[in-house]
């Protein structure tokens, strides 16, 4: 029976170790977006200071490519909306995953409690030496 247990243990701490690693994953591609949002920002900041008589580029591969102001701010603004939309979708994501894993910590808690009740059981039916004679175990068993 304990062994199955530890089967059992085992499988769901792989899981559990597996969901750690995906919650990792998440928070890196959140802290990249993050920064995205910031240097959009800053990019936001500097053409609110331009005005129609500056001139803007766009760098398309290894080309400069003139670029209308406002069509400029109107792209970034739009970029800066998907951004927070995956921001927002990864914090979502990462409760969700939050909560799973506190789920996964509980189930581990209670099967490595069983498991540890499996081995006392094993351990208690080994046949006792030292201390009391067969008719004296057979009666504390008893009680």
């Amino acid at each position: 029976m304990a062994e199955a247990i530890q089967k059992k243990l085992q499988s769901e701490l792989e899981k559990y170790q597996q969901m750690q690693k995906d919650v990792s994953k998440s928070m890196s591609a959140r802290q990249k977006l993050e920064a995205q949002v910031t240097e959009n920002n800053i990019v936001k900041e500097e053409l609110d200071l331009l005005d129609t008589q500056n001139t803007v580029y766009k760098l398309i591969g290894p080309v400069l490519v003139k670029q209308d102001l406002e069509e400029a701010k109107a792209a970034v603004a739009k970029r800066l909306e998907y951004i927070n939309g995956e921001i927002q979708r990864y914090e979502t994501l990462l409760k969700d995953m939050e909560k799973k894993s506190d789920q996964h910590r509980e189930v581990l808690s209670s099967l490595q409690q069983e498991y540890l009740r499996a081995q006392g059981l094993a351990v208690g039916k080994v046949w006792p030496t030292d201390c009391m004679d067969a008719h004296t175990y057979r009666e504390k068993e008893k009680h």
